[in-house]
Parts: C-alpha cells; structure tokens; sequence
C-alpha cells in the first residue's frame, strides 16, 4: 500500500515497465527502475524526480493509451513529482495553498512588498520618491541600505532553511544517510548531468511535443533560464562583494562586473521563460500535470518578471521613474524568494539529488 492514489498508480507503471525494459535506452528512470524489485513512496519519489519529462517513452510504448494497460508514464511521474513538492516542502502548511493558487499569491506579494516599499517612500520624501537620482547610493535614497539588506536577507535566510529541510526529508525519504549526499563523485557525476540537461533528449533525439515531431526547444529554453539565473545570482553576489569589501556602492556604471553579469543575466531570463512558457501550451495534453498549472506558470512567469523589471530599471534608473521601479523589482523579487521552498524551484533542487542518487546506484550497483 502506497501513501496516495497516484503512487499507487506509479506503482503499477513501473511494474508493468519492469517487465517489459524497451525503454531502458531513454533516460536514466529505467535503469534506475530495472535495480528494484519492488517500489516504496520514497523509491517512486525518487524516480518521479528522476524523470525529466521529455516525452519519448509515451510515444515508444506499446502500452500507451489506447492500449488496455493504460501505460503513461510521463504524466504519472510528472503528478508524483508535483505532489512530492508538497509532501517535502517545510513548512508544509505553504505547499498546499500555493500549488493551488501559486499565480495569484506571487503576484498578490510582489505588489504587497513594492506598495509597502513605494509606501515607506513617499511617506519619508514624495521627492526622493519621484526624484532624479544617480550615482553611487542612489537606491539608498529610496530605503535605506540596511533596511533593505535585513528585509532581503531575511527572505533569503528563510528560503535556504527551507529548501535544506525539504532536501533533508527528500534524500532520507529514498533510503540514503545524509552523510552520503557529500559523496564527491557522484555530486560531480549529477553536476555534469545537470548542467548538460543529459536526460531532456528523450534518448538523443529530443522532447517530444504536440505534433510527436521531437526537438531540443524545451532543452534550450531550459538552458537559457538556468544559467540566466546562475548569472543573475553571481551579479547579486559580486556586487554585495564591492559593497561590504570595497566600499562601492549600487548602482555601478554599465560596464562593471555586477551590471555586466545582470545584464546577460537578464536576457537570459527573458528568453528562457518566455520560450518555456510557449513550449508548454504546445504539448501534448496527455504528458503534462495540467491540474497544477498554476504552480509551473507561477514560477515561471516570476523568473521572467525579475528580468523585466530588473532590465527596465537598468534603463531608466537615471530618470524619475527609478524610484516606482525599484519599489516593483524589489516586490518581485522578495516574491520570488519567499515562494521558492514552496513552488516549481524546488523541482531543480530534487532533481539534482535524484541525479547524484542515480550516480550513487550506477557507482555502487
């Protein structure tokens, strides 16, 4: 007996896939599935966050829908996956409202945080507020720098508490001592795997969409969202960096580090969610969790309004529109931060310790 219908289901799946293997080729789910003879929660957990979505095995198995035995293994996985959001997330209480209403509560917090930062504004100066500032520390003029690093810091330190707690209770959950998770060469193993997007290829041909004409579109707009973000975070962490050891203060000319890296960032940003989100309305129906939608387009649609607001500020941050827009991109971003443990950001994040458990199996069979 399994914790919920759909790991029930799963169950039967990969059972059913046990015995047939044609599909061992296409990602690493199948070889992973083929080391056990019976599956617990944390097993099925596993390989849900194992399976990338591509499409592939659907289109190959002689099983698929309309056949009796009902096989759809996408789908099944990508229920179990969502659902293991919230049976890890910490606290728990969060993961069940925001999968329902995920779009509506990241906007509702970024519109309240940028209204309380426009509030604390112009109750202070209505000048300062709609005032042309430049130059070094022209931000602070809107909220003062500590204000601002404990406000942000805090959300920060929240998120990174719990998204350690979900990875504690996901790792423990599929059989692993927590020691294990350090283990050097497999962390390197799911590294390089996660960086190349290895299993997203459906077996080298690409995911499969609308038409089961397979192409790496998804794959590149994964590419672009990803390391979009990992520039925009090195921006964040450079410029904190000139802030506390070099006494130099935001906003910096165009051609330094922090704005170059923000810059490139940004478009990435841009690119990947926006493709991302065009690329979902294209698949087929049969391979994706529509009943979740809000939680995917929510994080989404999050990642893109971080860029939007961050470039447009990078623009017109000599203008009097610096003041609105900052209080905006402020608001989108502690959005961003405090929905994380609870969203679709904590998908990477299982996805790479899958990945580094996977490498741990392969390693020691």
């Amino acid at each position: 007996m399994h914790g919920t219908r759909i790991l029930e289901e799963a169950d039967r799946l990969m059972t059913v896939c046990n015995s047939c293997r044609y599909c061992e080729g296409l990602c690493a789910v199948f070889p992973a599935m083929e080391m056990r003879r019976a599956f617990s929660d944390g097993d099925l957990n596993y390989l849900a966050n194992l399976c990338h979505g591509c499409g592939a095995c659907y289109t190959d198995c002689q099983f698929s829908p309309p056949h009796q035995f009902n096989v759809n293994v996408p789908k099944v996985l990508a229920i179990a996956r969502a659902e293991s959001y919230a049976a890890y997330a910490w606290p728990a209480a969060f993961s069940g409202a925001f999968a329902r209403n995920g779009l509506a509560i990241s906007i509702i917090a970024s519109l309240s945080v940028a209204l309380f930062i426009f509030g604390f504004a112009a109750f202070n100066d209505r000048q300062v507020l709609f005032g042309v500032h430049t130059g070094p520390g022209s931000f602070y003029r809107l909220m003062p720098h500590n204000a601002m690093a404990a406000l942000f810091g805090g959300v920060f330190l929240y998120a990174i508490v719990a998204l350690a707690m979900g990875v504690r209770a996901f790792w423990r959950d599929i059989g692993e001592p927590i020691g294990m998770l350090a283990e050097p060469r497999p962390l390197w193993q799911a590294m390089k795997d996660a960086t190349r997007l290895r299993y997203l290829d459906g077996g080298g041909v690409g995911c499969v969409n609308e038409d089961e004409r397979p192409n790496d579109r998804r794959k590149i707009y994964h590419h672009f969202t990803f390391y979009g973000f990992a520039l925009c975070f090195a921006s964040t962490c450079v410029a904190t960096l000139y802030h506390y050891l070099l006494a130099r203060e935001a906003p910096y000319p165009w051609w330094d580090l922090p704005v170059a890296l923000g810059t490139l960032g940004g478009i990435g940003l841009l690119i990947g969610p926006a493709g991302l989100l065009a690329e979902r309305w294209k698949r087929d129906p049969d391979l994706v969790d529509r009943q979740r939608t809000g939680m995917d387009v929510a994080f989404i649609a999050m990642l893109f309004m971080t860029s939007l607001t961050g470039m447009a500020l990078l623009l017109l941050r000599d203008t009097a529109a610096m003041g609105p827009l900052l209080a905006l991109h402020l608001g989108v971003v502690f959005a961003l931060f405090i929905t994380m443990p609870s969203g679709k950001f904590v998908h990477g994040i299982y996805r790479y310790v899958a990945l580094v458990r996977y490498a741990q199996e392969r390693q020691h069979p």
